[in-house]
Protein backbone atom coordinates (compact mmCIF):
# COMPACT_ATOMS: atom_id res chain seq x y z
CA UNK A 1 0.00 0.00 0.00
CA UNK A 2 3.11 2.69 0.29
CA UNK A 3 4.08 1.38 -2.89
CA UNK A 4 0.83 3.45 -4.23
CA UNK A 5 1.76 6.41 -2.09
CA UNK A 6 5.01 6.81 -3.03
CA UNK A 7 3.88 6.59 -6.95
CA UNK A 8 1.28 9.36 -6.44
CA UNK A 9 4.29 11.50 -5.14
CA UNK A 10 6.31 13.97 -7.20
CA UNK A 11 9.77 12.56 -7.46
CA UNK A 12 11.72 15.57 -5.12
CA UNK A 13 11.93 18.75 -4.00
CA UNK A 14 10.91 20.82 -0.68
CA UNK A 15 7.82 22.50 -1.78
CA UNK A 16 6.72 19.66 -4.58
CA UNK A 17 4.38 16.80 -3.74
CA UNK A 18 0.93 16.28 -2.21
CA UNK A 19 0.47 17.55 1.49
CA UNK A 20 -0.02 14.09 3.04
CA UNK A 21 -1.85 15.93 5.87
CA UNK A 22 -4.61 17.07 3.54
CA UNK A 23 -5.33 13.27 2.14
CA UNK A 24 -4.71 11.69 5.55
CA UNK A 25 -7.35 14.58 7.12
CA UNK A 26 -9.79 14.39 3.91
CA UNK A 27 -9.98 10.73 4.17
CA UNK A 28 -11.21 10.73 7.71
CA UNK A 29 -14.04 13.38 6.84
CA UNK A 30 -15.06 11.06 4.01
CA UNK A 31 -15.02 7.96 6.38
CA UNK A 32 -17.06 10.23 9.02
CA UNK A 33 -19.44 10.99 6.40
CA UNK A 34 -20.12 7.46 5.61
CA UNK A 35 -20.59 6.67 9.68
CA UNK A 36 -22.45 9.80 10.12
CA UNK A 37 -25.11 8.89 7.23
CA UNK A 38 -26.12 5.87 8.84
CA UNK A 39 -28.93 6.16 11.44
CA UNK A 40 -28.21 3.69 14.85
CA UNK A 41 -24.52 4.10 13.88
CA UNK A 42 -23.63 4.16 17.85
CA UNK A 43 -19.52 4.69 16.36
CA UNK A 44 -21.05 7.77 15.19
CA UNK A 45 -20.99 9.15 18.96
CA UNK A 46 -17.26 9.49 18.41
CA UNK A 47 -16.76 11.37 15.29
CA UNK A 48 -16.40 15.61 15.35
CA UNK A 49 -19.81 16.00 15.02
CA UNK A 50 -20.19 15.03 18.61
CA UNK A 51 -17.36 17.47 20.11
CA UNK A 52 -17.48 20.97 17.83
CA UNK A 53 -19.97 22.97 16.00
CA UNK A 54 -18.48 21.45 12.63
CA UNK A 55 -18.86 18.39 11.17
CA UNK A 56 -16.52 16.46 8.26
CA UNK A 57 -18.62 18.17 5.86
CA UNK A 58 -16.90 21.28 7.35
CA UNK A 59 -13.56 19.68 6.85
CA UNK A 60 -14.18 18.18 3.68
CA UNK A 61 -14.74 21.39 2.05
CA UNK A 62 -11.72 23.50 4.02
CA UNK A 63 -9.62 20.37 2.38
CA UNK A 64 -11.03 20.52 -0.82
CA UNK A 65 -10.49 23.93 -1.43
CA UNK A 66 -6.43 23.59 0.06
CA UNK A 67 -5.84 20.95 -2.45
CA UNK A 68 -7.28 23.18 -5.44
CA UNK A 69 -5.16 26.08 -4.27
CA UNK A 70 -2.25 23.39 -4.65
CA UNK A 71 -3.29 22.28 -8.24
CA UNK A 72 -4.73 24.97 -9.79
CA UNK A 73 -2.99 27.41 -8.04
CA UNK A 74 0.63 25.62 -9.67
CA UNK A 75 -0.84 25.35 -13.08
CA UNK A 76 -1.93 29.17 -12.87
CA UNK A 77 1.62 29.88 -12.71
CA UNK A 78 3.14 27.02 -14.77
CA UNK A 79 0.89 27.73 -17.68
CA UNK A 80 -1.69 30.50 -17.69
CA UNK A 81 -5.55 31.43 -16.40
CA UNK A 82 -7.01 29.83 -19.77
CA UNK A 83 -5.47 26.73 -18.94
CA UNK A 84 -6.15 26.32 -15.81
CA UNK A 85 -9.26 27.37 -16.01
CA UNK A 86 -10.44 24.31 -18.48
CA UNK A 87 -8.58 22.14 -15.96
CA UNK A 88 -11.35 23.50 -13.77
CA UNK A 89 -14.10 23.22 -15.91
CA UNK A 90 -13.05 19.80 -16.86
CA UNK A 91 -12.94 18.71 -13.15
CA UNK A 92 -16.70 20.14 -12.95
CA UNK A 93 -17.59 18.05 -15.81
CA UNK A 94 -16.43 15.05 -13.71
CA UNK A 95 -18.12 15.80 -10.97
CA UNK A 96 -21.46 16.14 -12.72
CA UNK A 97 -21.76 13.34 -14.19
CA UNK A 98 -20.59 11.53 -10.83
CA UNK A 99 -23.54 13.37 -9.67
CA UNK A 100 -25.89 12.20 -11.98
CA UNK A 101 -24.59 8.64 -11.33
CA UNK A 102 -24.79 8.83 -7.71
CA UNK A 103 -28.72 9.99 -8.29
CA UNK A 104 -29.54 7.31 -10.50
CA UNK A 105 -27.98 4.45 -8.35
CA UNK A 106 -28.98 6.36 -5.36
CA UNK A 107 -32.73 6.71 -5.93
CA UNK A 108 -33.04 3.32 -7.33
CA UNK A 109 -31.63 1.98 -4.40
CA UNK A 110 -33.88 3.63 -1.91
CA UNK A 111 -36.70 3.37 -4.18
CA UNK A 112 -36.00 -0.75 -4.21
CA UNK A 113 -35.89 -1.00 -0.95
CA UNK A 114 -39.13 1.01 0.14
CA UNK A 115 -41.16 -1.37 -2.36
CA UNK A 116 -39.58 -4.05 -1.05
CA UNK A 117 -40.46 -3.49 2.66
CA UNK A 118 -43.87 -1.72 1.65
CA UNK A 119 -42.95 1.20 3.23
CA UNK A 120 -42.42 5.00 1.78
CA UNK A 121 -40.48 6.15 4.99
CA UNK A 122 -37.75 5.91 3.46
CA UNK A 123 -38.65 8.03 0.18
CA UNK A 124 -39.92 10.66 2.73
CA UNK A 125 -36.88 10.78 4.98
CA UNK A 126 -34.98 11.34 2.17
CA UNK A 127 -36.83 13.64 0.50
CA UNK A 128 -37.02 11.23 -2.72
CA UNK A 129 -40.95 11.45 -2.47
CA UNK A 130 -41.45 13.82 -5.39
CA UNK A 131 -40.40 11.21 -7.98
CA UNK A 132 -42.64 9.25 -6.98
CA UNK A 133 -44.90 11.75 -8.15
CA UNK A 134 -43.45 13.44 -10.82
CA UNK A 135 -40.60 11.18 -11.81
CA UNK A 136 -39.50 13.09 -15.43
CA UNK A 137 -39.54 16.44 -13.77
CA UNK A 138 -37.76 15.45 -10.73
CA UNK A 139 -34.92 14.14 -13.48
CA UNK A 140 -34.87 17.11 -15.53
CA UNK A 141 -34.67 19.39 -12.15
CA UNK A 142 -31.96 16.84 -10.66
CA UNK A 143 -29.63 17.42 -13.86
CA UNK A 144 -30.55 21.07 -13.51
CA UNK A 145 -28.60 20.63 -9.51
CA UNK A 146 -32.62 22.12 -8.49
CA UNK A 147 -33.03 18.92 -7.06
CA UNK A 148 -30.99 17.28 -4.34
CA UNK A 149 -31.85 14.71 -2.01
CA UNK A 150 -31.21 13.72 1.22
CA UNK A 151 -27.01 13.30 1.01
CA UNK A 152 -27.10 14.23 -2.72
CA UNK A 153 -26.91 17.78 -1.90
CA UNK A 154 -22.49 17.68 -1.14
CA UNK A 155 -21.19 17.35 -4.79
CA UNK A 156 -23.61 19.97 -6.28
CA UNK A 157 -22.20 22.62 -3.78
CA UNK A 158 -18.83 21.50 -4.74
CA UNK A 159 -19.47 22.03 -8.50
CA UNK A 160 -20.83 25.55 -7.80
CA UNK A 161 -17.27 26.02 -5.85
CA UNK A 162 -15.23 25.03 -8.67
CA UNK A 163 -17.13 27.21 -10.66
CA UNK A 164 -16.50 30.06 -8.75
CA UNK A 165 -12.92 29.40 -8.69
CA UNK A 166 -12.37 29.91 -12.09
CA UNK A 167 -12.68 33.35 -12.16
CA UNK A 168 -11.40 33.86 -8.69
CA UNK A 169 -7.93 32.43 -9.72
CA UNK A 170 -6.06 34.98 -10.48
CA UNK A 171 -6.61 36.37 -7.20
CA UNK A 172 -5.14 33.29 -5.38
CA UNK A 173 -2.07 36.02 -5.94
CA UNK A 174 -3.87 38.14 -3.81
CA UNK A 175 -4.63 36.31 -0.97
CA UNK A 176 -5.91 39.38 1.04
CA UNK A 177 -7.89 40.90 -1.45
CA UNK A 178 -9.94 37.52 -2.09
CA UNK A 179 -10.48 37.08 1.57
CA UNK A 180 -11.84 40.39 1.54
CA UNK A 181 -14.35 39.70 -1.00
CA UNK A 182 -15.28 36.09 0.30
CA UNK A 183 -15.91 37.65 3.43
CA UNK A 184 -17.76 40.35 2.84
CA UNK A 185 -19.82 38.14 0.27
CA UNK A 186 -20.70 35.62 3.32
CA UNK A 187 -21.41 38.28 5.39
CA UNK A 188 -24.19 39.54 2.83
CA UNK A 189 -25.41 35.85 2.31
CA UNK A 190 -26.19 35.31 6.05
CA UNK A 191 -27.31 39.40 6.15
CA UNK A 192 -30.10 38.97 3.31
CA UNK A 193 -30.72 35.49 3.00
CA UNK A 194 -29.34 34.73 -0.37
CA UNK A 195 -29.39 31.06 -1.37
CA UNK A 196 -29.98 29.38 -4.65
CA UNK A 197 -33.35 27.61 -5.48
CA UNK A 198 -34.58 24.50 -5.06
CA UNK A 199 -36.98 22.99 -6.79
CA UNK A 200 -38.89 21.49 -3.62
CA UNK A 201 -38.74 24.79 -1.85
CA UNK A 202 -36.79 26.91 -0.01
CA UNK A 203 -32.69 26.79 -1.20
CA UNK A 204 -30.40 24.58 -1.19
CA UNK A 205 -29.35 22.73 2.15
CA UNK A 206 -25.49 23.26 1.61
CA UNK A 207 -25.73 27.29 0.78
CA UNK A 208 -22.50 27.80 -1.62
CA UNK A 209 -22.83 31.55 -1.46
CA UNK A 210 -22.04 30.85 2.24
CA UNK A 211 -19.70 28.19 2.36
CA UNK A 212 -17.45 29.88 0.02
CA UNK A 213 -15.77 31.54 2.41
CA UNK A 214 -14.84 28.04 3.86
CA UNK A 215 -13.23 26.41 0.39
CA UNK A 216 -11.28 30.28 -0.81
CA UNK A 217 -9.71 30.25 2.80
CA UNK A 218 -8.45 26.71 1.91
CA UNK A 219 -7.44 27.46 -1.77
CA UNK A 220 -5.60 30.97 -0.10
CA UNK A 221 -3.71 27.97 2.14
CA UNK A 222 -3.01 25.94 -0.46
CA UNK A 223 -1.56 28.56 -2.80
CA UNK A 224 1.70 28.53 -2.96
CA UNK A 225 3.49 31.29 -5.15
CA UNK A 226 6.68 30.77 -7.05
CA UNK A 227 10.17 31.78 -6.16
CA UNK A 228 12.27 33.37 -9.52
CA UNK A 229 14.60 30.92 -10.34
CA UNK A 230 13.96 28.79 -7.28
CA UNK A 231 10.66 26.62 -8.60
CA UNK A 232 7.51 26.62 -6.48
CA UNK A 233 8.14 28.04 -2.51
CA UNK A 234 6.57 25.72 0.34
CA UNK A 235 2.50 25.79 1.01
CA UNK A 236 2.94 29.09 3.60
CA UNK A 237 1.14 28.53 6.64
CA UNK A 238 -0.71 30.63 9.14
CA UNK A 239 2.64 31.35 11.99
CA UNK A 240 3.10 29.90 15.01
CA UNK A 241 1.18 32.12 17.87
CA UNK A 242 0.86 31.43 21.50
CA UNK A 243 -2.89 33.83 21.63
CA UNK A 244 -4.17 32.04 18.23
CA UNK A 245 -3.26 28.90 19.83
CA UNK A 246 -5.24 29.74 23.09
CA UNK A 247 -8.10 31.12 20.74
CA UNK A 248 -8.31 28.13 19.01
CA UNK A 249 -8.66 25.81 22.10
CA UNK A 250 -10.81 28.41 23.78
CA UNK A 251 -13.22 28.07 20.85
CA UNK A 252 -13.27 24.64 21.02
CA UNK A 253 -13.54 24.25 24.32
CA UNK A 254 -16.84 26.21 23.96
CA UNK A 255 -18.30 24.61 20.84
CA UNK A 256 -18.05 21.44 23.04
CA UNK A 257 -20.30 23.26 25.92
CA UNK A 258 -22.75 24.37 23.31
CA UNK A 259 -23.16 21.09 22.03
CA UNK A 260 -23.73 19.43 26.07
CA UNK A 261 -25.68 22.18 26.89
CA UNK A 262 -27.69 21.43 23.75
CA UNK A 263 -27.88 17.32 23.86
CA UNK A 264 -27.91 16.66 27.84
CA UNK A 265 -28.63 19.83 29.89
CA UNK A 266 -31.57 21.53 27.85
CA UNK A 267 -33.36 23.12 30.80
CA UNK A 268 -30.21 25.65 31.25
CA UNK A 269 -31.61 27.31 27.97
CA UNK A 270 -34.23 28.52 29.70
CA UNK A 271 -32.36 30.09 32.48
CA UNK A 272 -29.69 32.04 29.86
CA UNK A 273 -31.14 35.43 28.32
CA UNK A 274 -33.51 35.11 25.58
CA UNK A 275 -31.23 36.21 22.83
CA UNK A 276 -27.82 34.16 24.11
CA UNK A 277 -30.53 31.54 24.22
CA UNK A 278 -32.34 31.63 20.36
CA UNK A 279 -28.25 32.55 19.05
CA UNK A 280 -27.62 28.80 20.65
CA UNK A 281 -30.56 27.08 19.13
CA UNK A 282 -30.09 28.40 15.56
CA UNK A 283 -26.53 28.02 14.80
CA UNK A 284 -27.45 26.66 11.00
CA UNK A 285 -25.36 24.21 9.16
CA UNK A 286 -27.10 25.52 5.84
CA UNK A 287 -25.44 29.26 5.95
CA UNK A 288 -22.35 27.81 7.17
CA UNK A 289 -22.92 29.80 10.56
CA UNK A 290 -20.04 31.89 12.22
CA UNK A 291 -20.11 29.38 14.58
CA UNK A 292 -19.39 26.31 12.40
CA UNK A 293 -16.51 27.90 10.63
CA UNK A 294 -14.57 29.52 13.81
CA UNK A 295 -14.79 25.83 14.76
CA UNK A 296 -13.46 24.53 12.15
CA UNK A 297 -10.68 26.97 11.43
CA UNK A 298 -9.71 26.72 15.07
CA UNK A 299 -9.48 22.92 14.58
CA UNK A 300 -7.18 23.12 11.18
CA UNK A 301 -4.85 25.59 12.94
CA UNK A 302 -4.03 23.61 15.75
CA UNK A 303 -4.10 20.28 13.66
CA UNK A 304 -1.62 22.18 10.69
CA UNK A 305 0.90 22.95 13.85
CA UNK A 306 0.58 19.90 15.83
CA UNK A 307 1.18 17.68 12.54
CA UNK A 308 4.50 18.64 10.55
CA UNK A 309 4.31 18.63 6.69
CA UNK A 310 6.58 15.70 6.40
CA UNK A 311 5.19 13.64 9.83
CA UNK A 312 6.85 10.11 9.39
CA UNK A 313 3.64 8.14 10.36
CA UNK A 314 1.71 10.24 7.24
CA UNK A 315 3.80 7.48 5.65
CA UNK A 316 3.31 4.72 7.30
CA UNK A 317 0.82 1.61 7.22
CA UNK A 318 -1.78 3.14 9.91
CA UNK A 319 -2.20 6.31 8.08
CA UNK A 320 -2.06 4.71 4.52
CA UNK A 321 -5.50 3.83 3.67
CA UNK A 322 -6.92 7.33 4.89
CA UNK A 323 -4.07 8.71 2.57
CA UNK A 324 -5.46 6.76 -0.64
CA UNK A 325 -9.07 7.50 0.47
CA UNK A 326 -8.27 11.26 0.59
CA UNK A 327 -6.54 11.11 -2.74
CA UNK A 328 -8.90 9.37 -4.68
CA UNK A 329 -11.88 11.13 -2.85
CA UNK A 330 -14.63 11.41 -5.38
CA UNK A 331 -14.98 7.54 -6.17
CA UNK A 332 -14.77 6.53 -2.34
CA UNK A 333 -17.54 9.57 -1.51
CA UNK A 334 -19.87 8.04 -4.35
CA UNK A 335 -19.37 4.61 -3.19
CA UNK A 336 -20.00 6.20 0.60
CA UNK A 337 -23.25 7.17 -0.31
CA UNK A 338 -24.23 3.78 -1.64
CA UNK A 339 -22.87 1.91 1.28
CA UNK A 340 -24.39 4.24 4.19
CA UNK A 341 -28.12 3.46 2.65
CA UNK A 342 -26.65 -0.30 3.01
CA UNK A 343 -25.49 -0.19 6.36
CA UNK A 344 -28.64 1.46 7.78
CA UNK A 345 -30.84 -1.60 6.04
CA UNK A 346 -28.58 -4.15 7.98
CA UNK A 347 -28.50 -1.96 11.18
CA UNK A 348 -32.07 -1.66 11.32
CA UNK A 349 -32.55 -5.47 11.03
CA UNK A 350 -30.01 -5.92 14.13
CA UNK A 351 -28.43 -3.45 15.55
CA UNK A 352 -26.62 -5.38 18.08
CA UNK A 353 -22.99 -4.73 18.67
CA UNK A 354 -21.49 -7.92 16.60
CA UNK A 355 -23.69 -6.14 13.33
CA UNK A 356 -22.69 -2.57 14.38
CA UNK A 357 -19.09 -3.74 14.25
CA UNK A 358 -19.47 -6.05 10.99
CA UNK A 359 -20.77 -2.97 9.29
CA UNK A 360 -18.50 -0.07 10.22
CA UNK A 361 -15.85 -2.47 9.65
CA UNK A 362 -16.97 -3.73 6.27
CA UNK A 363 -17.65 0.13 5.38
CA UNK A 364 -14.41 1.22 6.19
CA UNK A 365 -12.43 -1.82 4.09
CA UNK A 366 -14.65 -1.23 1.04
CA UNK A 367 -13.77 2.44 0.99
CA UNK A 368 -9.82 1.60 1.53
CA UNK A 369 -10.14 -0.88 -1.03
CA UNK A 370 -11.62 1.60 -3.72
CA UNK A 371 -8.61 3.81 -2.69
CA UNK A 372 -6.60 1.18 -3.48
CA UNK A 373 -7.96 0.08 -7.02
CA UNK A 374 -8.20 3.87 -7.75
CA UNK A 375 -4.49 4.47 -7.11
CA UNK A 376 -3.23 0.99 -8.86
CA UNK A 377 -5.27 2.69 -11.83
CA UNK A 378 -3.82 5.88 -11.60
CA UNK A 379 -0.02 4.07 -11.60
CA UNK A 380 -1.09 2.43 -14.69
CA UNK A 381 -2.13 5.16 -16.83
CA UNK A 382 0.70 7.13 -15.84
CA UNK A 383 3.03 4.25 -16.62
CA UNK A 384 1.39 3.31 -20.41
CA UNK A 385 1.21 7.52 -20.85
CA UNK A 386 4.96 7.88 -20.06
CA UNK A 387 6.36 5.15 -22.56
CA UNK A 388 3.92 6.15 -25.70
CA UNK A 389 5.87 9.52 -24.70
CA UNK A 390 9.08 8.26 -24.51
CA UNK A 391 8.76 6.71 -27.87
CA UNK A 392 7.58 9.60 -29.46
CA UNK A 393 10.72 11.65 -28.27
CA UNK A 394 13.01 9.53 -29.73
CA UNK A 395 11.60 9.41 -32.98
CA UNK A 396 11.77 13.21 -33.09
CA UNK A 397 15.39 13.59 -31.66
CA UNK A 398 16.87 12.64 -34.90
CA UNK A 399 14.98 14.99 -37.21
CA UNK A 400 15.20 17.71 -34.75
CA UNK A 401 19.41 17.17 -34.65
CA UNK A 402 19.13 17.05 -38.20
CA UNK A 403 17.88 20.74 -38.46
CA UNK A 404 19.60 21.97 -36.07
CA UNK A 405 23.06 20.90 -37.71
CA UNK A 406 21.87 22.42 -41.21
CA UNK A 407 20.95 25.91 -39.71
Amino acid sequence: MRQFIRGLQPASGVGAGRDLRADAFRGIALWFILIDHMPGNRLGGLTLRNIALCDATEGFVLLAGYAAGIAYGATLDRRSWSFAAASLLRRVGTLYVAHIFLFVVFTAQVGYSAAALESSAYLDELHLDVFGEQPYLALLQALLLRFQPAFLDILPMYIVLLLLLVPALPLLRRPALLMALSGIAYVAVRLFDLNLPNWTGGGWFFNPLAWQVLFFTGAALGYAPPRPGAGRSVVPVVPFHPGLVAASVVTLALSAAVLLVGDYREHWLAELPLPLAELLTTIDKTGLHPFRLLSILALAYLLGHAVPRHAPWLRGRLAAPFVLMGQHGLPVFCAGIFLAFLGRLALEMDDRWLMQAAVNMAGLAALVSIGVVAGWYRLREKGEARYPAAAAADRLQPAAASSTTAT
